[in-house]
């Protein structure tokens, strides 16, 4: 199992740009990445996902066209987060509570871990299931409503996009964008991270 076969299974790799803070407990995990691949694709198929989304540590320019990461590419930082729509609604978890068994990437990276943590989460929630405790994916409720914002911000892609956004909702006035999009003055969560997407895709500066 490879980043080509998540590829292939509907796995699109974005950019996780405010990730949550990092956690500092070391990750018990040993298993290999093939592993935690193969879990994931486990789990995402008992799920019957689509429109899966994988946000890790990369930036924009580290991905190619097709998706995969660049030959250069390097993780900013461990925090992982995985969106898909599933048979229960709309699914999102996200982590970013190991560090390196040797607080470093020399293992391969925390941010394999993380994965790994969401991967045997996801197991453990279908795991309820075989106990008849849950019949409709009770277990999966309180996840339903974390992925609407993040869909929201990650329908901008580029720079392009930002700029016609912006241009099209707010005059191009980004000041005023995040003004009248802020929740403390009457906006809406998603519009609000819609614009600090835009923002962050034009630069700090714009």
């Amino acid at each position: 199992m490879s980043w080509p076969d998540l590829l292939r299974l509907g796995v699109t790799l974005r950019p996780f740009d405010n990730p949550p803070p990092s956690g500092e407990t070391p990750s018990p995990f040993e298993a290999p990445f093939a592993s935690t691949l193969e879990a994931l694709r486990r789990e995402l198929e008992q799920l019957t996902a689509r429109k899966i989304v994988l946000q890790i540590g990369y930036r924009d320019a580290d991905l190619r066209l097709d998706g995969m990461p660049r030959a250069n590419a390097r993780m900013h930082h461990n925090a992982v987060a995985l969106s898909f729509e599933s048979k229960w609604g709309p699914l999102r978890y996200e982590t970013n509570e190991f560090v390196s068994r040797r607080w470093g990437y020399d293992d391969g990276g925390a941010w394999q871990h993380n994965l790994r943590a969401i991967a045997l989460g996801m197991e453990a929630l279908r795991k309820v299931d075989r106990y008849g405790v849950s019949k409709r994916g009770e277990q999966y409720t309180g996840w339903r409503q974390l992925t609407t914002s993040t869909d929201a911000a990650d329908s901008i892609q580029s720079a392009e996009q930002a700029r016609a956004y912006l241009q099209d909702r707010y005059g191009g006035d980004v000041k005023r964008a995040l003004f009248e999009s802020h929740p403390d003055h009457g906006g809406e969560p998603d519009e609000f991270r819609k614009v600090q997407r835009a923002r962050e895709l034009l630069g700090a500066g714009a």
